[in-house]
């Protein structure tokens, strides 16, 4: 009940958010778009990648010790990618569109929560290879979907190298490889200006919720199911095949069931490619994991 009760407690401020992101662009009007543009932007290029650096840079984060987790995490991207694959063309949806949000899940505002929740503060190492696990295959294979039958392929290859976000990931990871430390201040204010992100994504969904129609909220109820069912059916071939202790083996549950990620739209956003349907993938998501990850909180435990 406790966990239950914790899912539902991070859940309402994320709907309240977006909610205000909504009745703030219904008083605005349209220009209220043209407003989040350089906003968009600057969450893509800056604040999110400074979230993922400060988690690594962290003292909490071991590296080595965490390297089985690193694997299941990008197995279970991958796969859920995998999977989703056939689906979106039985339904006839865009690929670039449907699995991408597949591949990424909210494993950092809402994963990261949890797990210190469920396995105690300790536990946030294991949760922060996850997300690196997870950002990892986003922002190589997701972002080379997203750039298919745009620029070439040796062009889309090339991209998904140069994201700010694949450059704070190599950054951070060699800070823990290496173990080096930024004096606590710095690092705090990183920190700070990289949780600035996550209202300002909210906010950002909230705004392109008005553009959401019938059609979008079709494919935004079968990517909140299938999201969490083929990261779950992913976990459940690993955990026979991967030497997991417990606490890696809840972990691992735990990152397979949770939704899309908030982000997957702000790349949609940047890159044009019909941003209202995976808001609404995003939002159905994160209401449907009050179901999900207490089924994936109950595998892993």
């Amino acid at each position: 009940m406790d966990v239950f009760q914790r899912i539902i407690s991070i859940i309402i401020p994320v709907v309240l958010i977006i909610v205000v992101g909504f009745i703030y662009a219904r008083l605005r009007g349209p220009a209220v778009k043209t407003y989040l543009v350089s906003a968009n932007r600057l969450c893509v290029e800056l604040l999110s990648p400074l979230l993922l650096f400060s988690a690594l840079a962290s003292k909490d984060f071991d590296l080595v010790a965490n390297l089985p987790l690193l694997l299941a995490g990008a197995l279970i991207s991958l796969g859920s990618g995998l999977i989703a694959w056939p689906i979106a063309r039985l339904l006839r949806y865009d690929v670039r569109t449907f699995v991408p949000p597949m591949m990424y899940n909210n494993c950092g505002n809402m994963g990261l929560p949890l797990a210190v929740l469920a396995f105690g503060p300790t536990g946030l190492s294991e949760a922060v290879a996850m997300f690196v696990a997870g950002s990892m295959v986003y922002f190589t294979v997701g972002i080379r979907i997203m750039e298919s039958r745009r620029a070439g392929a040796p062009k889309a290859h090339l991209k998904m190298f140069a994201t700010p976000m694949m450059g704070a990931m190599l950054a951070g990871m060699s800070f823990a490889a290496l173990h080096l430390t930024l004096p606590p201040s710095l690092l705090q204010a990183l920190r700070m200006l990289g949780e600035a992100s996550i209202p300002l994504m909210l906010v950002a969904l909230g705004v392109r919720m008005t553009d959401v129609n019938l059609h979008s909220w079709r494919i935004g109820l079968i990517g909140a199911v299938v999201c969490p069912l083929t990261g779950l059916a992913v976990a459940l071939g690993l955990d026979l095949l991967l030497p997991l202790t417990a606490v890696q083996r809840g972990q691992m549950f735990l990152f397979a069931s949770l939704p899309p990620a908030v982000f997957c739209y702000m790349v949609a956003e940047n890159y044009r490619q019909e941003p209202e349907r995976v808001a609404a993938i995003v939002l159905l998501g994160n209401f449907a994991a009050l179901a999900f990850v207490p089924l994936g909180l109950w595998l892993g435990m």
